[in-house]
This record gives C-alpha cells, structure tokens and sequence, in this order.
C-alpha cells in the first residue's frame, strides 16, 4: 500500500470526515472506495465505447431477424401508444 498527501478544501474535507463517519469508515477508507468507483466508472465508459465501435447496425439487425414472433412475457409489453400502431 501507498501513501498520498491530498490538499483538500476545508468544506471538502469537512464533508468526507462527515460521510466516514456516518457510513462508519475511515476518511482514507471513503476517498479510497470513492476513487475505485470513479476509476471503475470512467473505466466502463471507455469499455462500453470500445465495443459500440467494433459493432455494426446491419449485425444488430441481423441478430434481431432470428427473434421468433410472438407475444411478450406478462409485465414486458409496451405501455399504450408506444407500440407500431401508436
């Protein structure tokens, strides 16, 4: 494990020790999940636009060819008007 010093404004600092104490964790604790969330976020994003880029509209389409017809599952139709015919 690494040591980090962080400059934190005083309102900033005042709200992390605020929120570790509340969830009953450390300050390092909180900004350490915080940052492994934010890492984790940004992380997908750039995981998510990886594949977007290497997919085709035609493939999509293809794949949606090979769905039998038929009736949705209960709890899975369309609210009214937003169907083909609304």
């Amino acid at each position: 494990m690494s040591t980090l010093s962080l400059r934190l404004p005083e309102s900033l600092h005042e709200r992390a020790r605020a929120l570790a104490q509340q969830e009953g964790v450390s300050i390092n604790q909180l900004i350490a999940t915080a940052l492994a969330e934010k890492i984790s976020a940004l992380d997908t994003v750039e995981y998510l636009r990886d594949r977007a880029s290497r997919g085709s509209r035609e493939a999509f389409l293809d794949a949606l060819n090979e769905v039998p017809d038929g009736e949705p599952m209960p709890g899975d139709e369309l609210p009214p008007g937003m169907g083909a015919d609304g």
